[in-house]
């Protein structure tokens, strides 16, 4: 099926599996893209000599394209950009807007750039500036999301932008990518989806809380950080969102020096990190340090199997989602799916 996105990036099938921390590594991007959809590896919880050492293996499992995911607001951005170009990787994702300067610098390159957002005037911000695609997630999405669902926010973006879009937050099987081709989508990304997979490496514990899961047992919650974050509800949320101030403040602040550890990250580094974070979205300063605690407790659960000290952040999907098939079988599915409902539709 050749869309927009197909031609863009070059792969065989309109499909993108996200870039999770601590779930989207080599074994689950190469994967994917030996199954003919764009994987992206997730660098944001990587030092750069992990990101390099990541994006080399994935190279040395599949000779297909593949892309890098980072935070663009990330002290050390202008570094893992040096580092994808030198590698030669094919497509840049975004967490957030990337500056002017950054895409432009990737482009000339010959990176693709795809930011994700998810309001209208963000994409015709990193349209403006250049930007080859945008992914566009409504608020079923997982992890941070916002308010507005995918059947609202994608017609907005897609009649705002000329550029290629893909849609992302609610989609797991053809017919949500059927759904996405009529709204003037160029292909879907999933997450959960691919999270829940025989090729991720998140541990079959965790694997079996997200199978048992219904719709109701995901939620958004501020606890974590302070900023809406979809995930499944646990013992771990609740006692969260029950907690006074000040023991979150030290849980976060032991958090915080933990990631330090991993991430090879410095005290100045992180607060430059924090004052980055806080610019622009009225958060206190109590929010940015309660930031510390997401990609630790992500990492308890997603690498640990620890769901009882760990957050699962979750996409409203893993509600019907009820195996873990191979990228491959997933993939082909999926596009077998939306021929049958094409055919359907062909009156």
């Amino acid at each position: 099926m050749e869309t927009a996105l197909t031609r863009l990036v070059g792969v065989r099938h309109p499909i993108v599996q996200t870039g999770m921390g601590w779930v989207a590594g080599p074994r689950l991007v190469s994967a994917t893209a030996n199954a003919g959809a764009l994987g992206i590896l997730a660098s944001a919880t990587m030092t750069l000599d992990q990101l390099r050492g990541a994006v080399r293996e994935v190279r040395s499992r599949t000779d297909a394209p593949f892309g890098v995911n980072l935070r663009a607001d990330a002290a050390d951005a202008g570094e893992r950009v040096r580092i994808m170009i030198e590698e030669g990787v094919r497509v840049a994702s975004f967490a957030l807007a990337p500056s002017a300067g950054l895409i432009a610098e990737l482009k000339e390159a010959g990176v693709v750039v795809i930011p994700s957002v998810g309001a209208r005037r963000h994409a015709e911000k990193v349209a403006a500036w250049g930007a080859d695609a945008v992914l566009v997630q409504g608020g079923e999405g997982g992890g941070h999301t916002g308010e507005v669902a995918t059947t609202v926010l994608l017609p907005q973006v897609v009649d705002a932008v000329d550029i290629p879009v893909v849609a992302a937050g609610g989609f797991f099987d053809g017919r949500g990518l059927v759904a996405a081709l009529a709204y003037g989508a160029a292909g879907v990304a999933m997450g959960t989806r691919f999270l829940l997979t025989s090729d991720s490496t998140v541990p079959d514990a965790v694997k079996a809380r997200y199978l048992a899961a219904t719709v109701r047992d995901v939620t958004v919650t501020r606890a974590v950080d302070g900023l809406p974050h979809r995930m499944l509800r646990t013992e771990l949320v609740d006692a969260l969102e029950g907690a006074g101030r000040t023991r979150s403040l030290a849980r976060a602040v032991r958090r915080a020096a933990g990631f330090r550890r991993l991430s090879g990250l410095t005290w100045p580094a992180m607060i430059r990190e924090g004052i980055v974070m806080r610019h622009g979205r009225n958060l206190s300063w109590s929010q940015v340090l309660l930031g510390a605690n997401t990609p630790m407790l992500l990492r308890a659960s997603m690498v640990e199997g620890r769901t009882d000290l760990g957050v699962m952040a979750s996409g409203q999907v893993a509600g019907v989602i009820e195996d873990l098939p191979s990228c491959t079988e997933l993939v082909e599915r999926v596009m077998q799916e939306a021929r049958n409902v094409l055919r359907l539709l062909d009156y």
